[in-house]
């Protein structure tokens, strides 16, 4: 028996198309990854050498995955297929070329706290004040720049006069100029860059189009437009690309996807053949045909219907609370059944909520339970802070040009060296056009720094002299004498306290990882381990082996199952948010939203459980929230429904029409009414003209001007994003800063 029987018609046609741009619509759960490893089989079947066959997802763990699976598949030859994602891909590119840009092979990955360290210096140069344009928005508007592919230069000259927008090409600009001083990319700029070799060199780029004859790229519709350059310049000479995506699970416009690039497929490459994977092997019956109900809704979609040969199931189960205290106690109880019943294990199951907030009550009530559960989402490993201490060292043997590394770690353990020197050693740096580690090196030639040039000495000693030890012993070994002659570990047994000894666990469970790594490749560096950890996603920590329930947001649990789903919070402002329901494009924004809930509901295998709750705290106030449009969006057939009362709106005939047809209605019932519907004019406010407050819906701003009337105040404020607004006080409820 051949291993392409086991495939359903849709899948084995994906499979022995081989020639010529492919677009793979596949479903939730309509086995994509099975095509991809029968595809590279088949391919290297009809003789396709595994090194002309390239791979690329957008998850380590995705990526992993799909490794292993070849492997078990093909056996021998296998390993030589290119199976990682985008931003490996790029590095493991950059690595070898990116000379030709001028950086060195060395160059630093900088996380969000390094780029916002520059950000901070950045807008120090420019005078910029971070009480109006805070760094995290500045960092946004360059993320999203160089997703489009947009330089400096080009934002500079599509600002025109505006001041406002040349004021955030010259931090673009800066922000760039900084990082190559450092001689560090921040994760955009991996593609970007790589983008730019391809298009500076094309006999690199020629090089690579031959040696990725034949191309694969998963989760196509998580793509942005710097992505699908890279895959159009990569595919440009053979046109052996096939996409594999959902249309309906492109949730990740906040991170830069276009939709379109899985949209308009067909009008780039006009000769595409597509091919439609619907049916589903996880979920019963009745899952998706409420998954399909609500999705049907969205326009900007491609027809497609999940179904599936597993049995019915059970209803879909929807409960609205008094408050969102008895929607965690029911959904905890639920669970709690579902063990003592031996029905289930704790791992079978995942509360999946729209904000990170959530996730509270869900996680008050399971440690009074005593359940185990894991939050996805919380402080990363590698965020916390000696994890961030032992790597900037490394980082500084590796890279001395990382600025942010050797200013992170030059006074840690204190050398007492204080911001002064370091401002007159940076100023030094500056001017003699060097790195700011190379002006540490010549301290000694730096005017007015007295005693504390010898304070730096023994800094870059231990650096020179580490470097000098890079392959003569392992990295463990390395990593571990860096740890003794700094003294780190032996200053946190001196605090004696619990977290210092938590934190120097963290760091064993980092030498733990770094032998790790050794173990795994064949010619391990420390460059590579730091590009290792450098492309650690959150998600990439989840053991699908330990049994405990999962918490998430519905944006972490793509790519994920689990038999029995729970998604909470199921009102409208809630989920949908309150800023797609208010936005000036609703229709785009709530058909995320919707997307969204799609993606919630298909991950479900066996039961799910949608809960709302009549009353809900909200950042200290009450809220009165209707019924999800969602939940209204599904037929009564699919629902298992045992509230009294389900909700004051009329179940109405929206599921037949996309929800903005009729916003208004959805908010008859005033679903952010609160408490205390009679407004009562305050007797003060407790901020005036010139200071920073914080609205619900338009975020920071400055106040303008303070007007007192009979009944209220009325404020103009000028938001950061959302521009001037005139509010009245009591309904606005600003919140200082």
């Amino acid at each position: 028996m051949s291993i392409y029987d086991s495939l359903n018609p849709e899948q084995k046609e994906a499979v022995l198309h081989t020639e010529g741009p492919l677009l793979i619509l596949a479903g939730a759960g309509s086995g994509k990854t099975r095509v991809l490893i029968h595809r590279v089989a088949w391919l290297m079947e009809q003789g396709v050498n595994p090194w002309n066959i390239m791979a690329i997802t957008f998850t380590n763990k995705a990526a992993g995955e799909m490794r292993q699976r070849v492997n078990s598949l093909v056996g021998q030859g296998a390993d030589s297929v290119w199976v990682a994602t985008f931003h490996s891909t790029c590095v493991r590119i950059l690595r070898r070329y990116i000379g030709h840009l001028g950086f060195d092979t060395t160059f630093s990955i900088y996380d969000t706290d390094d780029q916002k360290t520059v950000m901070k210096d950045v807008c120090k140069r420019l005078n910029i004040d971070t009480k109006v344009y805070k760094e995290r928005y500045l960092m946004s508007v360059i993320s999203r720049a160089k997703d489009e592919l947009v330089s400096p230069m080009e934002m500079a000259v599509a600002a025109g006069t505006d001041w406002q927008k040349k004021l955030l090409a010259e931090a673009y600009k800066e922000y760039q100029a900084q990082l190559r001083r450092n001689n560090a990319l921040d994760f955009d700029d991996l593609i970007v860059k790589t983008v730019e070799l391809f298009q500076n060199c094309p006999e690199i780029l020629e090089a690579y189009q031959e040696r990725f004859r034949y191309m694969m790229v998963d989760e196509y519709q998580d793509t942005n437009t710097a992505q699908f350059k890279l895959i159009s310049l990569l595919a440009g000479k053979y046109r052996n690309l096939c996409v594999v995506g959902d249309d309906d699970q492109s949730i990740y416009k906040f991170r830069g996807a276009n939709i379109y690039n899985i949209l308009n497929f067909e009008q780039v490459f006009p000769d595409a053949r597509v091919i439609k994977l619907e049916q589903n092997y996880r979920s019963t019956q009745n899952i998706l045909n409420t998954a399909n109900e609500v999705i049907r809704n969205n326009y900007g979609r491609k027809e497609k219907r999940l179904w599936t040969e597993n049995e019915e199931g059970n209803p879909i189960a929807f409960r609205l609370l008094p408050n969102a205290f008895e929607e965690a106690e029911l959904i905890i109880g639920d669970i709690c059944r579902h063990v003592r019943s031996k029905e289930a294990d704790y791992q079978d199951h995942a509360i999946l909520y729209r904000t990170n907030a959530q996730s509270r009550l869900f996680e008050e009530k399971l440690i009074l339970a005593g359940i185990p559960y894991k939050l996805i989402g919380g402080v990363n490993f590698y965020a916390r802070r000696e994890i961030k201490d032992v790597l900037a060292y490394l980082k500084t043997i590796d890279n001395g040009r990382d600025e942010i590394a050797v200013r992170r770690v030059i006074n840690v353990p204190k050398r007492g060296i204080g911001a002064t020197t370091l401002n007159r050693v940076g100023d030094y740096a500056e001017a003699y056009g060097i790195g700011f580690y190379d002006a540490l090196v010549r301290a000694e030639e730096i005017p007015n720094l007295g005693r504390s040039g010898g304070k730096i000495k023994p800094f870059t000693t231990l650096i020179a002299a580490m470097q000098s030890k890079l392959g003569t012993m392992s990295l463990v070994e390395l990593t571990k004498e860096l740890l003794e002659e700094t003294g780190y570990v032996k200053e946190l047994e001196a605090e004696g306290t619990e977290e210092a000894k938590g934190r120097i666990e963290n760091i064993d469970e980092l030498l733990s990882k770094i032998a790790a790594y050794e173990e795994s490749v064949d010619e391990p560096t420390l460059s590579g381990f730091l590009e290792e950890v450098a492309l650690v996603a959150d998600i990439d920590s989840l053991e699908e082996s330990s049994n405990y329930v999962i918490l998430m947001t519905l944006h972490s649990a793509k790519g994920l199952e689990f038999p029995y789903v729970y998604m909470a919070g199921m009102e409208e402002g809630i989920f949908p948010s309150y800023m797609s329901i208010s936005a000036d494009n609703p229709e785009e924004e709530l058909e995320e939203e919707r997307r969204l809930c799609y993606v919630g509901i298909t991950r479900a295998k066996r039961e799910l459980m949608l809960t709302a709750a009549r009353q809900r705290m909200i950042r200290g106030q009450t809220m009165y929230n209707a019924v999800s449009r969602f939940i209204r969006e599904i037929p009564q057939e699919y629902l298992e429904n045992r509230n009294k009362k389900r909700s004051s709106e009329k179940p109405s005939n929206t599921a037949k029409q996309p929800a903005w047809v009729q916003p208004k209605e959805s908010f008859r019932a005033k679903p952010y009414e609160t408490q205390s519907l009679t407004v009562k004019k305050a007797s003060g406010l407790d901020y005036t003209v010139g200071d920073r407050v914080r609205h619900i819906k338009f975020g920071d701003g400055t106040v303008l001007e303070i007007t007192e009337g009979k009944k209220d105040y009325e404020v103009k404020v000028e938001f950061d994003t959302a521009g001037i607004k005139r509010l009245f006080a009591s309904f606005a409820k600003l919140k200082k800063l």
